[in-house]
């Protein structure tokens, strides 16, 4: 008979957080059958996050990402602009509505982590029109990315972390098939969790 806490407690998989932060979004479901297992790429595996108020959601994001084993964090919402699948690069230093700077000694700018060109590639690769951008939309998702991106401690072992945006006029496939090919490409930067982990 199996062990599944045990299999669990040494699982050494990386994980990834995928948070689609807009209340109302359905474009992104982790579980994609009947079984009720969320879907996980190759070599990692993904921790859902549902949305909530913005403030909330940074503070329950952050945490997830001090978690033992957390690695990455995928933003996931929607654009106004174009019809390509969008990966932000950047955000600014901006409260919600974009209209002051959220933190008076911070950065003006913050940098994703997240491989975003090879994120880009794959997304053309795969048929879904995609470009970077470095423009920072004045919602929450640039709020959340700025936010987090800002918050992690000094050290070269960062969490890869990512903004990637779905056209308005994205279909709910079109945006499952995007979150999997961006997590897939995330997840091929991650390397197993110590073997110490699961002790």
């Amino acid at each position: 008979m199996l062990d599944i806490q045990a299999d669990a407690a040494s699982d050494r998989r990386p994980a990834i957080v995928i948070c689609a932060y807009d209340a109302g979004e359905t474009g992104w479901d982790p579980v994609e059958d009947l079984s009720g297992v969320a879907w996980n790429p190759a070599g990692a595996r993904t921790v859902a996050v549902a949305a909530d108020a913005p403030e909330n959601l940074a503070v329950s994001l952050q945490e997830h990402l001090r978690a033992r084993g957390c690695r990455a964090l995928l933003l996931v919402g929607r654009t106004g602009h174009g019809e390509s699948f969008r990966v932000q690069m950047r955000a600014e230093n901006r409260v919600l509505n974009g209209t002051d700077r959220l933190d008076d000694t911070g950065p003006g700018v913050a940098r994703a982590t997240a491989p975003v060109l090879e994120i880009v590639e794959a997304l053309n690769e795969a048929g879904l029109a995609a470009v970077a951008s470095s423009e920072s939309e004045a919602d929450a998702g640039s709020y959340l990315l700025y936010r987090i991106l800002s918050g992690l401690p000094d050290g070269i072992d960062s969490p890869a972390i990512g903004l990637l945006r779905a056209p308005a006029s994205a279909s709910d496939a079109a945006m499952q098939r995007a979150v999997k090919v961006a997590a897939a490409t995330i997840a091929l930067h991650l390397s197993p969790l110590p073997r110490a982990y699961g002790t």
